[in-house]
């Protein structure tokens, strides 16, 4: 039998337009700080108008976990809708160059290949403003189940509940994986999209899933508190394992009954906090799919936040595996 992926995610395939800003272009805009919202093609013609120069490169939530899981030395797999394009080729062949087994066919007369427009502050945060495009059509058909069996854990991103087809090709992965045994996790991805999907995702969680990833933020919305322990407790009431990050503050990794606060990496400098939640998720997951401490796997995902806040982008720069052996944790 083939050696098993250590992640299979399924997400956005997104191009990211990665440009710096300050507050007084969101405000002229109109763009809330630090959100995510989805916009239309035209929207998007418009806005990257008026954006200043930056840098292009194949993203997605998912889609940068598993190029993470893929730095460390793991082998992964994805799943996600691009366009018979040519952002949809340059997508496909980053994701193949970087390691990532990557067979989805590509979408034919519709939408075009999706790409999120992303304008960092000089502090470090992303807006982020997504035409979805091409990867809305991500449907059941679209599931592979021998990826599905061959994977130890099965990845899925929030934000694919806002399209109806994705959140049924999220159900079939989900009964898949469980008739294979395999792990089932999911990352809430934004608190806007567990505003709007709230009961649905708390329902998928509670039935479906073996580990939970998200930000403050994200858990806070879904218990509707402001108050972190409140929320948290709610989430591990309700799961096997969850990894909550806080920014500068760390991380919190709950299972089996104990919790484990795991520090912050210090870097120099926060260039750009795009994929930070995604890298944390790159780590968190290795380190489960090998078999390591919840104490090692959040110390895993800490370490690849760091790296990828250092500098635009939101996929590794230098070898995560490289930096993980200096560190004593593979």
């Amino acid at each position: 039998m083939p050696e098993l992926y250590d992640v299979a995610a399924i997400g956005n395939a997104i191009v990211d337009v990665i440009a710096p800003c300050d507050d007084a272009f969101l405000a002229a805009q109109g763009l809330v700080k630090n959100s995510m919202q989805l916009i239309d093609e035209g929207q998007a013609e418009e806005l990257y108008g008026h954006m200043a120069p930056g840098i292009e490169t194949s993203g997605g939530s998912a889609g940068n976990t598993v190029a993470g899981v893929a730095s460390f030395g793991g082998r992964a797999a994805f799943l996600g809708k691009v366009a018979d394009d040519q952002l949809g080729e340059v997508y496909e062949h980053d994701m193949k160059a970087i390691g990532v087994a990557f067979d989805s066919r590509p979408l034919t007369g519709g939408p075009r290949t999706a790409r999120s427009l992303i304008n960092v502050t000089p502090d470090g945060h992303r807006t982020m403003c997504t035409f979805l495009g091409a990867s809305t059509e991500l449907g059941p058909d679209d599931i592979d189940p021998a990826m599905i069996e061959r994977s130890k854990i099965i990845f899925l991103e929030g934000y694919l509940f806002d399209p109806p087809e994705a959140r049924r090709a999220f159900a079939k992965a989900a009964g898949l994986s469980r008739a294979a045994g395999r792990l089932m996790s999911i990352t809430l991805s934004d608190s806007f999209v567990v505003e709007r999907h709230r009961d649905v995702l708390l329902a998928f969680i509670e039935t479906e899933c073996d580990i939970v990833l998200a930000n403050e933020a994200e858990v806070k919305a879904m218990f509707q508190t402001d108050d972190f322990e409140a929320a948290s407790q709610a989430l591990i009431d309700r799961t096997r394992i969850c990894a909550i990050t806080r920014g500068e503050a760390g991380s919190v990794v709950h299972a089996g009954g104990a919790s484990h606060v795991i520090p912050a990496y210090p870097v120099e400098k926060v260039v750009d906090t795009t994929g930070a939640g995604d890298q944390y998720a790159a780590g968190f997951l290795l380190g489960v799919a090998r078999g390591r401490s919840m104490d090692v796997c959040g110390r895993l995902g800490a370490l690849a936040a760091a790296e990828v806040i250092g500098h635009y982008g939101p996929r590794p720069q230098v070898s995560l595996e490289a930096l993980a052996k200096a560190e004593g944790l593979i």
